[in-house]
């Protein structure tokens, strides 16, 4: 390798973010790093619909709109499950128009906050996901039990 290139690619491994020096380098970035992202426990259960589930069955529970969905996944993960806007709106309006979900404006004249609630077709959709993502987090659930006992003896 050249001696400019060495110092080019030392100076943008520097101050480039890890994916910029990483695709400079030819190597894939390194995606997800926040929670939920490529981690191997709770990676998979979003992959597997987690996060569709998660919202549906908010939704069951009542009239709900988006920011208050990111809080409660968040509140009912311990953290552990991070949802950002660019995830959830996408989300809720993947499921409106797949007829899950059903959103109706607080305020109709000025578009305030849009609460959602689940129809029929999104309930049968929530079973299904929850037999579906239910043996992941039954799996996930022992293997944590375990390692905690390992770490208690």
């Amino acid at each position: 390798m050249a001696e400019s290139t060495k110092r080019t690619t030392a100076a943008v491994t520097g101050t480039a973010s890890l994916d910029d020096a990483a695709a400079a380098a030819g190597a894939p970035p390194q995606r997800g790093s926040g929670p939920g992202g490529t981690d191997p426990l709770i990676g998979d259960l979003r992959r597997g619909g987690l996060l569709p589930l998660l919202v549906l069955h908010l939704c069951a529970k009542g009239p709900t709109y988006g920011n208050q969905l990111m809080e409660r996944i968040a509140h009912l993960t311990a953290g552990t499950v991070a949802v950002n806007p660019n995830t959830m709106y996408p989300l809720l309006r993947a499921l409106e128009g797949r007829g899950m979900i059903v959103g109706e404006w607080e305020h109709p004249e000025r578009r305030s906050r849009r609460f959602y609630r689940i129809t029929a077709q999104g309930e049968r959709e929530r079973e299904r996901l929850a037999l579906e993502v239910g043996p992941r987090l039954d799996a996930i659930s022992h293997g944590i039990q375990r390692i905690q006992a390992e770490l208690r003896a």
